[in-house]
C-alpha cells in the first residue's frame, strides 16, 4: 500500500495519490491531471477510482479531466447531484482497491453532500481517513458555505457537522492518521494547523472542535463565531465543479498566446479585459502598464485572484517573466478563471522598449516614514487581515484589509498623500495596484512592510497573541 499526499501550498490543499497491487484512487485532484496520470503508469498501476470529498469552493478538481483521460468513475458521498455521470456512493459503502478497502463515511456539515473516506489495510485495520473538509488539523470545516444550495442555515449546518465528527469520526481509533483537503492559509476553516498530516488522537487533545465535554450549543456557536463573508469566486468554483468545465489544454492553447505591444492594447481595450502583472512586486514598482493589476505569482497568487477579481469569465492578459506564462495559466486555472486571453510577448520590457506609456508607485523605506511621522502626521492605511492588525499596529493606522479593498475604496483621500503597507511588500503592492487602477494615485507603498517598520522603531500598539482574540 502507498498513500502520497501532493500538496500544494498556493492554495494549502491536498490531493492523494493511494495505491494497491497495481490498482490507484486519486481523492481531490487538482485540474492539472498529467501529474497522477504520469504517477500511475511510472508505478505500471491504473487509476481505478476518483473520489471526491465534497463540492470544493475554493478550486476547480481535475475529477472531470481525469475520469474523461483514464476512464475512472468519478465518486461522490450521498446527496451529491453533479451533471455528469459518477457513482453516489451510499452511507458506509465499501470500494475495493488491491488489498485495500475505502469506505465511504457521509459527514455532512461543511456542506450536505460532504463525506470522509476511510481506508481499511489489508487486515481490514482502520488505517486513515481523508476528511476533505469535514475536519482539519486544528479546526473543522466552515458551515456556511452551502446554505444557498441546501437552503438551511449556518446553525443547522453546525449542528449537522457536530454528529457528524460525533459518530463517524471521534469513534474511530487514536492511531487512525488524519490526511485532510487544507492546512493554514485556506478560507476553509479559521484556524487551520501549518501540518498537514496528524491522527485522530491528536486532535480529540488539540483541536477545539473535538473536546470530549463539548455541547452541540457551544460547537454551534465556537465554529460560526468570527467566520468572514467567503471570497466572492466561491460559488462559482462549485458550479464547475458540480457541472463541469473545459479541458485544461483547450485553456492552454487560447492562453498561451504570445501578443506583440500594440495587439496587447488592441485586445485590452476591446474585451476589458484585466491586465494581469504576475512579477515581483519590486519589478511591478518601478514600472508596470497602467491600470494594470498586480498579484505576484510567487505569493498567494490563486487565492488573491479569486478574491479581488471574482468573476471566473472575466478576460485576463498577462503579463509575466518569461517561462512563466504557462504557469501562470494553469494556475488561474485551478481556481476557475480560463478565460486568458493571451500575454505579453517578450514582458514589460517589450512594452516599454516599444515606446508605450508605464507607470510607477511611489515608495519609501520604513526609516523614511519614520523620519516623516516625526514631523508631521500622515495617514498609514494596513491592509493586513483583521486578526494581523488587533494583534499589532502602527499607532493611529487606519485599517482596510486587502479582502476587502473594493468594498471600501471611499475611505482613501484623493486629495492627499496617504501610506499603504502589509506584513511584507506583497499585498501592499496589490492594494496600490487596484487603487491605481481605480484613480487614485496619490499613495506611497512602504517597502518591507510592518516587519520594517517594526525594526525602524516606528510607534506600534502593544502586542496581543492573535489566539486570544
Amino acid at each position: 500500500m502507498k498513500i502520497e499526499q501532493i500538496y500544494t501550498g498556493c492554495l494549502a490543499q491536498g490531493a492523494y495519490y493511494i495505491e494497491s497491487e497495481g490498482e490507484v484512487a486519486i481523492i481531490d485532484p487538482l485540474r492539472e491531471v498529467s501529474p497522477y496520470v504520469k504517477k500511475a503508469q511510472d508505478n505500471n498501476a491504473k487509476i481505478k477510482y476518483i473520489f471526491e470529498t465534497h463540492f470544493h469552493a475554493d478550486f476547480v478538481s481535475g475529477h472531470v479531466t481525469l475520469s474523461k483521460q483514464t476512464g475512472a468513475p468519478i465518486v461522490y458521498g450521498p446527496l451529491a447531484n453533479p451533471d455528469f455521470d459518477a457513482i453516489i456512493a451510499t452511507d458506509g459503502q465499501e470500494f475495493k482497491l488491491g488489498k485495500i478497502t475505502i469506505v465511504a463515511l457521509h459527514t455532512p456539515g461543511h456542506t450536505m453532500e460532504s463525506t470522509t473516506y476511510l481506508l481499511k489495510d489489508e487486515n481490514g485495520k482502520n488505517h486513515a481517513i481523508f476528511s476533505g473538509d469535514t475536519l482539519f488539523l486544528g479546526d473543522v470545516g466552515r458551515p456556511d458555505l452551502a446554505q444557498k444550495a441546501a437552503d438551511m442555515t449556518q446553525e443547522q449546518l453546525a449542528g449537522l457537522l457536530y454528529e457528524s465528527l460525533r459518530s463517524k469520526i471521534m469513534t474511530l481509533a487514536d492511531d487512525v492518521i488524519v490526511y485532510p483537503a487544507h492546512g493554514a492559509g485556506s478560507a476553509c476553516g479559521k484556524n487551520l494547523s501549518k501540518q498537514t498530516v496528524g491522527t485522530i488522537g491528536e486532535q480529540k487533545e488539540t483541536n477545539y472542535a473535538l473536546r470530549a465535554d463539548m455541547t452541540k450549543e457551544e460547537f454551534i456557536e465556537e465554529v460560526t463565531d468570527g467566520l468572514l463573508p467567503p471570497p466572492q469566486y466561491f460559488p462559482l468554483n462549485v458550479k464547475m465543479n458540480k457541472e463541469g468545465y473545459d479541458d485544461i489544454e483547450d485553456v492552454l492553447e487560447r492562453g498561451t498566446r504570445p501578443l506583440e505591444p500594440k495587439e496587447f492594447e488592441a485586445i485590452a481595450n476591446e474585451t476589458g479585459a484585466v491586465i494581469l502583472d504576475v512579477r515581483h512586486q519590486n519589478e511591478f514598482v518601478k514600472g508596470h502598464i497602467p491600470r494594470s493589476i498586480f498579484i505576484g505569482i510567487d505569493g498567494s497568487f490563486a487565492p488573491w485572484v479569486g478574491a479581488l477579481i471574482a468573476d471566473v469569465k472575466q478576460p485576463i492578459l498577462i503579463v509575466a517573466n518569461e517561462g512563466r506564462e504557462e504557469e501562470t495559466i494553469i494556475r488561474l486555472s485551478r481556481v476557475g478563471f480560463d478565460n486568458t486571453l493571451g500575454y505579453l510577448k517578450g514582458g514589460f520590457d517589450a512594452w516599454k522598449q516599444h515606446g508605450f506609456e508605464y507607470d510607477t508607485i511611489s515608495s519609501i523605506s520604513a526609516d523614511e516614514l519614520k523620519n516623516t511621522l516625526e514631523k508631521e502626521e500622515v495617514l498609514v492605511f494596513d491592509v493586513r487581515k483583521d486578526g494581523e492588525f488587533k494583534s499589532e499596529h502602527v499607532l493611529n493606522a487606519h485599517h482596510t484589509s486587502l479582502d476587502y479593498l473594493n468594498d471600501y475604496l471611499s475611505e482613501f483621500p484623493e486629495d492627499k498623500p496617504f501610506y499603504v503597507h502589509c506584513a511584507g511588500g506583497y499585498r501592499s503592492v496589490i492594494a496600490a495596484s487596484i487603487l491605481k487602477s481605480r484613480g487614485i494615485h496619490n499613495l506611497v507603498d512602504i517597502t518591507g512592510g510592518f516587519a520594517a517598520i517594526k525594526e525602524a522603531g516606528i510607534p506600534v500598539t502593544e502586542y496581543v497573541c492573535p489566539s486570544t482574540l
